[in-house]
């Protein structure tokens, strides 16, 4: 199987406006794209490489409303784009994934697009998806596209990880489903302790760096932490947060922050050990800590980070931005210092805080 990316993610949500407001007022999505069937409707938001396909139902038939009356709003539907989606459907089966739609093309022969669907963690499923031809409609005679329009600021670029919470006890299997059924590697493979909480984590990722999954599942040895609370509140399994690749994270954060994006805080002390744990950084601590910024370091370059506040009703997602220069890691030194900040929210919220 050639996996080239992550072609969208789909939200299956309760309120579509409220959910278009955000992504184009708050963090400079597009409207590139509408559909509206009997059962629901949907608008497609791009900026960069990213494409997130919002979905609401129009009754209790679609499966939207199903994923929303159990968990609320969140990513329901991780796309991933192939080369070829007969073969990636049949590989994805033979490795462990269960079918849930066969290959179907939509389009004409100068431009088709072929979908398939299979099961993935919880109630997430997988779309395939082949595109073929030189047009750009994202699903021709399903989706009514808009005229081309850039983002409001341009800065967010691409999809750069999906994170993830597990049942406990379901952190290997997972992995070895997205290797056998989908060709990813695990790359990273960490148990983290924050007070008296702890996780385990592993990163799978494809050879292109194209699709990245933090899965993360809590440590029932020590006591219940976040990750319990959003398999709590969730009702099992499901994406955590999705992290938005930037070209400048200093200036997405100062534009964000001015429409009313809210990001979590980070303590003093974090910008203070900053220099003597990571030495000189393209953007010093004295830039960073303005911003609540997080940095990190790799032997490829430096990686720069920012976790948004939640806003969903049950506390259960959240938007990260990162910037990568060079970085190939995902700031798991910094890992300590967010939870570290939402155990301080969690203290003192009577909602469970964003994971």
């Amino acid at each position: 199987m050639k996996i080239q990316g992550i072609d969208h993610i789909e939200f299956y949500v309760a309120d579509l406006s409220r959910w278009a407001a955000d992504l184009t007022g708050g963090y400079g999505f597009c409207v590139s794209g509408r559909a509206e069937a009997p059962d629901h409707e949907s608008i497609l938001f791009r900026q960069g490489r990213a494409q997130i396909l919002v979905t609401a139902a129009r009754g209790r038939a679609h499966p939207a409303a199903q994923y929303v009356h159990r968990h609320g709003d969140g990513a329901a539907v991780i796309a991933l784009r192939t080369d070829d989606v007969r073969a990636a459907f049949s590989e994805a089966i033979a490795g462990g994934a269960d079918p849930i739609d066969p290959p179907a093309f939509v389009g004409a022969s100068d431009g088709q697009v072929g979908t398939a669907a299979v099961t993935g963690f919880g109630d997430v499923t997988h779309k395939l998806v082949e595109r073929a031809g030189p047009v750009d409609d994202f699903a021709p005679g399903l989706v009514r596209m808009a005229p081309d329009s850039p983002g409001t600021d341009g800065t967010l670029t691409a999809i750069d990880h999906v994170a993830v919470c597990l049942q406990p006890g379901h952190l290997d299997e997972t992995v070895r489903l997205y290797q056998r059924a989908f060709g990813l590697c695990e790359i990273f493979d960490e148990r983290i302790e924050v007070g008296g909480q702890a996780m385990l984590s592993k990163v799978v990722q494809d050879s292109a760096r194209e699709v990245t999954y933090t899965l993360i599942e809590p440590d029932l040895t020590r006591e219940p932490g976040q990750i319990d609370d959003f398999l709590a509140a969730h009702e099992g399994a499901g994406v955590q947060h999705i992290a938005l690749r930037t070209t400048d994270i200093a200036e997405s954060v100062t534009t964000l922050a001015s429409r009313g994006v809210e990001f979590l805080s980070t303590p003093e002390s974090y910008y203070a050990l900053l220099a003597g744990r990571l030495g000189e950084l393209s953007i010093p601590a004295g830039q960073l800590q303005p911003l609540n910024v997080l940095a990190d370091r790799d032997r490829y370059g430096e990686m720069y980070q920012i976790f948004a506040k939640s806003t969903h009703e049950r506390r259960t997602f959240f938007f990260e931005l990162i910037e990568r220069r060079g970085a190939l890691t995902f700031g798991s030194r910094n890992i300590k210092a967010l939870y570290e900040a939402l155990d301080t929210r969690r203290a003192t919220s009577a909602h469970p805080p964003p994971r």
